[in-house]
C-alpha cells in the first residue's frame, strides 16, 4: 500500500512540474460603448489577473468590476450601481483556450491566433469563438493583446430609455496581458 501511495505521489508531482504557467495581476482591460456626438463612455481596469498554461493554451482572466475607472466619477457610480450591479456581481471572468497554441513557436515577433472561451459578466455567461489575439515573447514574458465586441443586451443589462441613445449596445473590449513565468 505504501508503494502504491508513493508511486501516485511521484506521478502527481511529475505532472504538476510539467505544467508551466505564466501569470499577471496587472493586466489591462478597457471598454468603450460611446455614441458619436455624446459624452465618451469608456473605462479601464489595470488590475486584471490572468493565467496561461503553456502546456495546453488554457487561459483564464479575472477582473473586479469596481476596478474599472471612468473619466467621470458620476458615470463610474452609475455603471457600478445601475448597469453592472457590481455589489451583486463583483467579478467578470473569462475562461478559454488559445487555438493551436504552441509555446515552442513563440518569439519576439507578433504571432496571430485566436481564443475560444466563455465570458461571465453580470451573472450571465456567453460563449465566444475566434476572438483574435496577438501573442509574443518580450523579455522572457508572454504578451497577449487583442480586442473583441460584445452586446450589452447579451448580458441582461437594461439601459433606461432616457440614456439609450447615449450608450451603444455594442461594446468594444481591448485586453493587454504581460504574463510572467510562475
Amino acid at each position: 500500500m505504501k508503494k502504491i501511495t508513493f508511486l501516485l505521489l511521484v506521478l502527481f508531482s511529475l505532472s504538476a512540474i510539467g505544467q508551466t504557467k505564466y501569470l499577471t495581476k496587472t493586466g489591462t482591460l478597457s471598454f468603450e460603448a460611446s455614441v458619436p456626438s455624446f459624452e465618451e463612455v469608456a473605462a479601464k481596469n489595470e488590475s486584471v489577473t490572468a493565467i496561461l498554461n503553456t502546456e495546453n493554451g488554457e487561459f483564464a482572466a479575472l477582473a473586479f468590476v469596481k476596478a474599472f475607472r471612468f473619466k467621470n466619477a458620476l458615470m463610474e457610480e452609475h455603471f457600478n450601481e445601475n448597469y453592472a450591479e457590481s455589489d451583486k456581481y463583483p467579478k467578470a471572468t473569462f475562461k478559454g483556450k488559445i487555438v493551436s497554441f504552441d509555446f515552442d513557436t513563440l518569439s519576439e515577433t507578433d504571432s496571430y491566433s485566436h481564443i475560444d472561451g466563455s465570458l461571465t459578466f453580470h451573472g450571465v455567461t456567453k460563449q465566444f469563438n475566434g476572438i483574435p489575439l496577438t501573442i509574443k515573447v518580450k523579455d522572457n514574458n508572454i504578451v497577449i493583446t487583442g480586442s473583441f465586441k460584445v452586446l450589452v443586451s447579451d448580458f441582461d443589462i437594461e439601459v433606461p430609455k432616457i440614456v439609450a441613445n447615449k450608450l451603444s449596445n455594442e461594446v468594444e473590449i481591448d485586453f493587454n496581458f504581460e504574463l510572467v513565468k510562475k
